[in-house]
């Protein structure tokens, strides 16, 4: 599946958040999405999913234009967005968070519960626990499997790393692995920029609202100029 983001820009009341925001993931590409804090990447994403509808430009899907749709209708087209946050339904169970979110599907590579569970053997271990109970890195590991349980044929991570223990990142790096040898079409926000781009094939640099630099993700990684700007401190 093909997204296309073609100068779009989104209000918060009189703010004018995004100022034109052009990108593009074409089918089974990673790319990420770049930049400091307050620079609109979360905000692109919510344009792009419909939690934000842009006041002016066109989000498309596969030539589809989706701008402005219900964001349950764009899901039903295949798309699938991980918030950054704790995001779990906190009364219910691990089991039933996981449940809400299975839809059969008859591809070799789909993603059932059996597979979610291998994947996430943590989750196994959680089933019976309700979702408020679990930590952050654990929640994360469940709001992705919510997500592959819906058969996406786009994803879209929201700082996946926010927040976790180097040994949770490491763990989400050998999925988003997964889901890159198997050609899942993903964009992905991170401030862990180096982390983000190991995996990615492109990446996007955003400023206030607008993208500056766009390049492969191999010379983003190489670049110290982006490396300084973005506050690169340590590798991935």
């Amino acid at each position: 599946m093909t997204l296309t983001v073609h100068d779009i820009h989104t209000y918060y009341g009189r703010s004018h958040v995004l100022q034109g925001i052009s990108l593009e993931v074409a089918d089974g590409e990673t790319v990420a999405l770049l930049g400091r804090n307050g620079a609109g990447k979360t905000t692109t994403m919510r344009s792009v999913v419909g939690l934000t509808a842009p006041h002016r430009g066109t989000v498309e899907l596969d030539d589809t234009d989706i701008t402005g749709m219900p964001t349950h209708q764009i899901a039903r087209r295949g798309m699938a967005f991980v918030p950054s946050g704790r995001r779990a339904y906190a009364s219910l169970t691990v089991r039933q968070n996981l449940a809400l979110s299975t839809r059969g599907k008859d591809s070799p590579n789909a993603w059932t519960l059996d597979r979610v569970l291998e994947t996430f053997p943590k989750l196994q271990q959680l089933g019976n626990r309700r979702a408020g109970h679990l930590s952050g890195g654990e929640q994360q590991m469940l709001k992705l499997g919510r997500a592959l349980l819906s058969a996406p044929r786009i994803l879209l991570l929201d700082e996946p790393t926010e927040g976790l223990s180097p040994a949770i990142v490491a763990d989400l790096g050998r999925w988003l692995a997964i889901l890159k040898k198997e050609r899942t079409t993903v964009l992905i926000t991170e401030q862990n920029a180096l982390f983000a781009l190991k995996y990615a094939d492109r990446g996007y640099i955003i400023e206030k609202g607008l993208v500056r630099h766009e390049a492969s993700a191999e010379s983003l990684r190489q670049s110290t100029e982006i490396q300084r700007y973005l506050g690169v401190a340590a590798s991935a």
